[in-house]
C-alpha cells in the first residue's frame, strides 16, 4: 500500500460511508474531506467531520500504518495540534498528540473496494511512457482541457518562481532580469548557464551606453565572455581586445570568463558560443530596452520582426574569430525566435503579472503561447501518438510539464485524468 493512493482515497472520498467508525468505535461522518495541503503539516487542512456526538474543525494526516505517526515525530510537532482525524490502511496503534491526547483513527483496509485497488495498480502498469495512454479515449473532452491548462500554470509559475530569484539581486530591476533571461535562452540548452554567468557578469544598463555602437557592444560581450584573452586571430579580434581593454578600465568590469567554458562539441557553426554572442550583441544593439519590448507588444508578430535583427559583417562571414565560414551564416533563425518567446518572453510577463497582481499581463503571457506553433519534440510526439491534437505552444509547453511532472514520475493519483480513470472505471 502507498500513501499517495490513501490520500486519493481520502480526496475523492472512496471508501464505504456507512460503516465508518473509530477504531474505538465511535461513528464519523465527513462534510468537508480537507483541501490537500501542499506546505509542511498535515496532509488535508480545515476538514469539518463529526466523530460520536462532536463535530470538529481541524486537520487530516494520513499514513500507511498509524505507526509512521511516531515514527515521522509528530507527536512533537506543534503543527499537528490541530488534526481531528488520524486516517490509516493499518491502525498498528493509538498515537498522541504532543499534550497527550490521544487521536481518533480511521482504518481504511477494510472499507475500500478491491476493484478500486486494481484499477491503479493496473494504471501503473508500464505499457507506454504515457501510463493512461489506452484509458484516454473514455475520458472526456474538458478534463483533458482541464489538466492542460493546470499544468500551463504550474510551468509558467515554475519559471516565473526562477526570475523572482533574481529579484533581489537586481535591486527589482526588470530591465536587467529580462536581460538574464534573454542572454540565458540565447545558451540554449547547452551553453544557457555560460550565457547567464555572462549576462550577471555584463549589467544591461553599461550595455545601453553603447548599444548604438555595435563594436563596441561586441567587445564588451566578446570580452567578458573569455574570447579575447589569447592572441589575436585576426584584426577584427585585435581591434575588439583593444576597445574591450579600455572600456573594461572605464566601467570596472569584473568576474570574466574563460573560453574554456564554453560548449562547441557537436554544435553546428550557426550554434556556437560565438555566433549566439554576436547575435545577441546584434539585438541588444537594436533593441537595448528588452523588458519594455516584452512587456508592450501588441502582436507576437511584431515581436517576431523585433526579436529578427541580423549579426555584423564579420559574423555573417566567420563562426569563430579567424575562421571564416564556407557560406554566410544567417541571422536568428523563426525556430529561435519562437523558443525565446516561448522560454524567455512568456515566463517574463507572468511573472511579472504575479509580481503586480496583474491578470492581463499572465493572460497576455497565455495568450502570446496560444499564437505561436506547438514544439515538436519526442515528449509532444509521445501525447500525438496517445490521440492528443498539440496546435499550440500552449498545448506543447503544457504536455511537456504535464509528462516530465506527473507521467514520468508516475504522479497519477494527483493528474485528474488518473483520478477519473481510477474512480469512474
Amino acid at each position: 500500500m502507498e500513501e499517495a493512493f490513501l490520500h486519493f482515497i481520502w480526496k475523492y472520498q472512496q471508501f464505504i460511508h456507512n460503516s465508518m467508525r473509530t477504531v474505538d468505535g465511535l461513528d464519523i461522518s465527513v462534510f468537508e474531506p480537507g483541501y490537500t495541503n501542499t506546505d509542511a503539516g498535515p496532509d488535508f487542512k480545515n476538514a469539518k467531520i463529526r466523530i460520536g456526538e462532536i463535530t470538529w474543525n481541524g486537520h487530516v494526516e494520513i499514513h500507511v500504518r498509524a505507526s509512521d505517526w511516531r515514527r515521522h515525530n509528530h507527536q512533537h510537532d506543534p503543527a499537528y495540534e490541530n488534526v481531528v482525524l488520524h486516517v490509516v490502511w493499518d491502525a498498528d496503534e493509538i498515537v498522541h498528540r504532543k499534550d497527550g491526547t490521544s487521536i481518533p483513527a480511521l482504518e481504511l483496509n477494510k472499507l475500500v473496494d478491491e476493484k478500486l485497488l486494481l484499477r491503479y495498480r493496473q494504471l501503473l502498469i508500464p505499457e507506454s511512457d504515457i501510463l493512461c495512454q489506452n484509458h484516454l479515449a473514455a475520458i472526456s473532452v474538458l478534463t483533458k482541457y482541464s489538466m492542460m491548462d493546470n499544468a500551463l500554470a504550474r510551468r509558467l509559475e515554475a519559471k516565473a518562481n526562477m526570475i523572482f530569484r533574481d529579484i533581489a539581486l537586481t535591486n527589482h530591476d526588470w530591465e536587467e532580469i529580462a536581460w538574464r533571461s534573454l542572454a540565458r535562452n540565447f545558451g540554449f540548452k547547452t551553453n544557457s548557464a555560460t550565457f547567464r554567468d555572462l549576462a550577471k557578469s555584463l549589467p544591461l544598463k553599461i550595455l545601453k551606453k553603447e548599444a548604438d555602437k555595435v563594436p563596441v557592444v561586441e567587445a564588451l560581450l566578446f570580452g567578458q565572455a573569455g574570447f579575447l584573452d589569447d592572441g589575436s586571430a585576426d584584426d577584427y579580434q585585435e581591434a575588439l581586445k583593444l576597445e574591450y581593454a579600455f572600456k573594461a578600465r572605464k566601467y570596472g568590469l569584473e568576474k570574466k570568463l574563460g573560453r574554456h567554458q564554453w560548449k562547441f562539441l557537436r554544435l553546428r557553426p550557426a550554434n556556437f558560443p560565438t555566433v549566439r554572442i554576436a547575435q545577441l550583441a546584434g539585438l541588444v544593439s537594436r533593441q537595448p530596452n528588452i523588458f519594455s519590448l516584452f512587456v508592450d507588444h501588441n502582436s507576437p508578430r511584431r515581436l517576431i520582426k523585433h526579436l529578427a535583427t541580423e549579426q555584423s559583417d564579420y559574423w555573417l562571414r566567420h563562426y569563430d574569430f579567424g575562421k571564416k565560414a564556407k557560406a554566410k551564416i544567417g541571422q536568428l533563425g523563426r525556430n529561435s525566435i519562437e523558443n525565446i518567446l516561448v522560454n524567455t518572453v512568456a515566463p517574463l510577463l507572468f511573472a511579472y503579472g504575479i509580481h503586480k497582481d496583474n491578470d492581463e499581463l499572465k493572460e497576455k503571457a497565455t495568450g502570446l503561447l496560444g499564437a505561436l506553433k506547438a514544439e515538436n519534440n519526442s515528449i509532444i510526439a509521445k501525447w500525438r501518438a496517445a490521440g492528443f491534437e498539440v496546435k499550440s505552444a500552449f498545448d506543447s509547453q503544457a504536455l511537456i510539464e504535464q509528462f516530465n511532472e506527473y507521467c514520468q514520475k508516475k504522479q497519477c493519483l494527483k493528474c485528474q485524468i488518473g483520478a477519473d480513470i481510477i474512480r469512474l472505471a
